[in-house]
């Protein structure tokens, strides 16, 4: 069809516009066909003989194709006029149309940004929708786009169950993969799923994404899970194009890598090919759909008009490679199969194709004159709603008696009516009553079932609630924290546990880019609220190094949405974990527990047997608002110390020193809550104060530290006498070696005095 031009390029052909090539080559296919006529076929006939596609269900793909092809068209035409803002297109992979035909509208899809047929099509199983209005309301970010409110092209919908992802490099695989699993989870423990139980969960990504680690995890995950025959319906789809960017394929590489993995059945489907290819597809979700099995579809597909506006693929790409992969266009297969059934004729075909790109355009039009965001308040509504009223009201709600006596064993074994315990013990004690109060809360993570936890804190967990809700994972973070968002999606709370805050950072971007994101970049339809336990901070004994005495949480403090709390006592733990359950509850939120490992098991504080570092169980109905601190000596201003976690403790012997050698009255005040930090709280407690300590356990760079003198510049006291005790930029050694990079006892005393020297 094409000719071969051979190198060098003549520069006339490099000016052509691809797009404008696959736009011609299409109305020149139709216009020069010459087949010979056929009868039409029936609507409910085979499309072509042999195919188990009917004519009226062609009928509705190609359409679906040809707004696919059309929204591409009209991005590339407008984004030069400042109509469009997104030009990553769906040309060439218009054949997953197939899947979502196939599949139900309540099979929760995670899409990759290639997916436009495939939407357009899922638009039809529930009446009254706009494929073509809506996805142009995202092309010009206006906020009366449904999906994400303006905030970023992204392929979503709450009716059709589309979690919206955003240009996803196969960060969404391990989430697809745990919604799989938590469909099997809901069913065991008895909760209510939103979605049928026999739903099945769509995931589609490209080839190039497939060797990301990430796509290995969910994989890998995908595996275990068969072996050891837990259901996981998740149906991966592989849209191989052979390129990634300018990244080619190996020839065969999908076939090869995974044709064959054990525990993930694999199948084939042309998705150039609309008559061929859906038999292939229906065999694959068919399969996945009564197995329950992980399956993993090669869809054939290819790629064209460049990856995005911005790649002119002809700098790069031989000319003939280009010709090539035009020719093997799917919408010219499609009207190859419409014009080759006596379907339509060519006039027909054209007539469609040409009334395609007015609705497309007309839409854009449309779009363009909607209301775009234009304010910082309307920017952020969906990040992190906050709910106060609501969220102490939740917190506060008693689980039922009856449960609460089953999670404890006795009226007498109830926590309110034990001594003063460590934080270890309370925190046990939390999550016995959050697991009483939530049936459908669920606890996992590494060693966290019949071990009980590295250092004990979920022990009879297990005895319990049962191995439903109470169970080991495999040791990867990142599949556990995707996990927790597929439970989250269907209406579960999920309580995952990190083992230390180190093993956190191979596995943040799930935070970052895909749990704290969901809310923002769906407009609040979606919520994926989880409560994440992490071990960390410093200052263990006998046992260490950088991975077990890990102190730095910046990687948590800039990830939007996040809340993340952190107690240095058992009574503020337990009411913590009530307040995080509530806005997960209440609000959706994603947070973060950080417990402090080296204050588990302390009891005293000043001297050894003083049992001053032991507390009461605070009563069930007794909250905490984020934000609220912790103020010891509230009435001193000679000098406030902020600080929290290890960092509380410390402070309050130096108090004692400072006030034995200096004479001062010394105010503590334990932050409590990390992320986001309460300015106001922090400069109401220095207003008064004579001279400001910050004890950050945290490093030097990027602590928590940093934002404390932050909000006290920003709140006009940045004249006060100030000194900061940190953590140095360091990994942790060895041994004792740690103590000498984290803050000490004798540290603040030391820079308290050099504070009185400053006055």
């Amino acid at each position: 069809m094409f000719a071969v031009v051979p190198d060098p390029i003549p520069a006339r052909m490099k000016a052509l516009n691809r797009a404008e090539i696959c736009d011609a080559n299409f109305i020149d296919f139709v216009q020069q066909w010459q087949g010979d006529p056929t009868p039409r076929p029936a609507p409910d006939a085979p499309i072509l003989p042999g195919s188990t596609l009917d004519a009226q269900g062609f009928d509705a793909l190609f359409e679906s194709q040809l707004i696919s092809r059309h929204l591409d068209l009209m991005a590339r035409v407008l984004r030069v006029q400042n109509k469009v803002f997104y030009t990553i297109g769906s040309s060439g992979h218009e054949g997953n149309a197939l899947v979502a035909r196939l599949a139900r509208h309540t099979d929760p899809a995670f899409l990759h940004y290639r997916s436009g047929a495939f939407m357009a099509e899922r638009f039809r199983q529930l009446p009254g929708m706009d494929p073509v209005l809506d996805a142009a309301l995202s092309f010009a970010a206006s906020c009366d786009d449904p999906a994400s409110g303006g905030r970023h092209k992204v392929w979503g919908s709450k009716p059709l169950w589309v979690l919206p992802q955003t240009s996803t490099i196969a960060s969404h695989l391990p989430k697809a993969l745990g919604t799989a699993m938590a469909i099997e989870s809901a069913r065991r423990i008895g909760h209510a799923l939103p979605i049928p139980e026999d739903s099945v969960v769509i995931c589609s990504f490209g080839d190039a994404s497939s060797n990301h680690a990430t796509a290995q995890t969910a994989f890998n995950t995908a595996a275990w899970a068969a072996y050891q025959r837990l259901p996981a319906p998740v149906l991966f789809v592989c849209e191989d194009n052979g390129i990634g960017i300018s990244v080619k394929t190996p020839d065969g590489w999908i076939a090869q890598n995974f044709s064959h993995r054990p525990g993930l059945d694999y199948f084939f489907a042309d998705g150039l090919d609309l008559a061929s290819g859906h038999a292939q597809v229906q065999r694959a979700l068919e399969h996945c759909r009564r197995t329950r099995r992980p399956t993993f579809l090669h869809l054939r597909t290819t790629r064209l008009m460049g990856h995005a506006g911005t790649d002119f693929e002809i700098e790069w790409r031989p000319l003939p490679e280009l010709c090539a992969a035009e020719a093997a266009d799917p919408l010219l297969r499609s009207a190859q199969i419409a014009l080759e059934s006596g379907w339509m004729d060519g006039t027909q075909v054209l007539q469609r194709y040409e009334a395609m790109r007015t609705r497309c355009f007309a839409a854009a039009e449309e779009a363009d004159r909607r209301p775009k965001l234009d304010g910082l308040a309307q920017i952020l509504a969906p990040l992190a709603p906050y709910s106060p009223a609501a969220v102490q009201v939740e917190a506060g709600r008693l689980a039922a008696a009856e449960a609460r006596l089953a999670a404890f064993g006795s009226e007498a074994q109830l926590p309110e009516r034990q001594p003063p315990r460590h934080l270890a013990i309370q925190i046990n004690q939390g999550l016995h009553e959050l697991m009483a109060k939530y049936p459908s809360t669920l606890l996992f993570g590494e060693d966290v079932a019949q071990k009980g936890g590295v250092y004990t804190v979920s022990k009879g967990l297990l005895k319990a609630f049962g191995p439903r809700r109470v169970f080991n994972t495999l040791l990867d973070e990142t599949m556990i924290l995707g996990m927790a968002q597929g439970l989250a999606n269907l209406g579960m709370l999920p309580i995952p546990e990190i083992q230390y805050l180190a093993y956190l950072h191979n596995a943040a971007d799930q935070l970052r880019g895909e749990a704290c994101s969901l809310q923002f970049f769906s407009n609040d339809q979606y919520r994926n609220p989880m409560l994440v336990r992490i071990a960390g901070l410093g200052y263990q004994k006998g046992f260490g190094g950088h991975f077990h005495n890990d102190n730095s949480i910046a990687a948590l403090r800039d990830i939007p949405g996040l809340v993340v709390g952190c107690p240095s006592r058992g009574d503020d733990a337990a009411m913590m974990l009530r307040t995080l359950a509530a806005l997960a509850q209440v609000d959706g939120r994603v947070s973060v527990f950080l417990e402090p490992i080296a204050l588990y098991m302390t009891k005293d504080l000043y001297a050894p047997g003083d049992g001053q570092w032991l507390f009461a169980y605070p009563p069930p109905e007794q909250t905490m608002l984020p934000g609220e601190g912790r103020v010891y000596d509230p009435e001193a201003s000679d000098m406030v110390i902020f600080t929290y976690g290890n960092g509380v403790p410390m402070s309050l012997r130096a108090a004692r020193t400072l006030q034995a050698e200096l004479g001062w009255q010394v105010r503590v005040v334990d932050l409590r809550w990390l992320v986001p930090l309460n300015a106001g709280f922090i400069a109401q407690q220095a207003a008064d104060a004579q001279r400001v300590l910050v004890v950050d356990e945290g490093r030097h760079s990027a602590g928590v530290g940093e934002g404390v003198i932050t909000a006290l510049v920003e709140a006009g006291l940045g004249h006060l006498p100030l000194q900061r005790v940190c953590g140095a930029d360091t990994y942790t050694p060895l041994a004792g070696a740690a103590m000498c990079v984290l803050p000490s006892d004798n540290a603040l005393v030391s820079a308290a005095r050099v504070l009185a020297q400053d006055l």
